[in-house]
């Protein structure tokens, strides 16, 4: 597989989407309502496991209304966690996730959420795309967030040829410069939702096609 330039695709999506995709946010821009701290990042990317993301923006806006911050959410009791984010699905098993979280945070990282990966690894539901959203968008560390919309479209497009996110992750931080590493998430999201749909691609409206093994099969 030939190497492709992801700087350039990159570049190429940027006038589209602007400041792109982020865990709970309007494809508008960052909510003004909660700071883009690592506690509403973290509560949000966790949130935003297996939902849609208007379903997100509703539980993380209800539940921050109630509980902004880690020792209130450490203090909250779980059945009314488990209502006030009922929108973005799974409410019980997430509601646990979080207060448990936060309770963590609260007794050993004294209120603070830890900036390494393997820290992170270690809360309840913190796979390595909730830890790399969480040092992307609220610590500004240079990070390659997988989610499905970046592993179906690295792989439509033949950035990378993998089965495993994990692996994903790896590979396009191998082709890509660090200082770019940040954009891979927040424009290839809000491409998989605005042109690359999963189901039926809107390859004609595609400023990328032209870098695209999906499309070249096509022709």
């Amino acid at each position: 597989m030939a190497a492709k330039d992801v700087p350039r695709i990159l570049d190429a999506l940027k006038p589209l989407y602007g400041d792109g995709a982020f865990p709970g946010r309007s494809a508008e821009g960052l909510s003004p309502k909660w700071p883009n701290d690592p506690f509403h990042v973290l509560m949000a990317t966790i949130l935003s496991q297996r939902t849609r993301d208007e379903n997100t923006r509703k539980a993380s806006d209800a539940l921050f209304s109630e509980f902004p911050t880690v020792d209130a959410l450490a203090s909250a009791d779980p059945e009314r966690v488990s209502a006030l984010v009922r929108p973005a699905g799974f409410p019980r098993q997430k509601a646990k996730a979080l207060v448990e979280c936060c309770r963590v945070l609260r007794d050993e990282w004294g209120g603070e959420v830890p900036t390494g990966t393997e820290d992170l690894l270690t809360l309840p539901m913190v796979g390595r795309k909730t830890a790399a959203c969480v040092r992307a968008y609220a610590m500004g560390i240079p990070s390659v967030c997988v989610d499905t919309h970046v592993h179906r479209i690295s792989n439509l497009m033949g950035l990378v040829d993998t089965k495993d996110p994990n692996k994903t992750e790896e590979a396009l931080m191998a082709i890509t410069p660090r200082e770019r590493w940040m954009d891979i998430n927040r424009y290839l999201v809000r491409h998989g939702q605005e042109i690359c749909l999963p189901r039926k691609p809107r390859c004609e409206r595609c400023p990328v096609s032209g870098h695209c093994d999906h499309f070249s099969s096509r022709a």
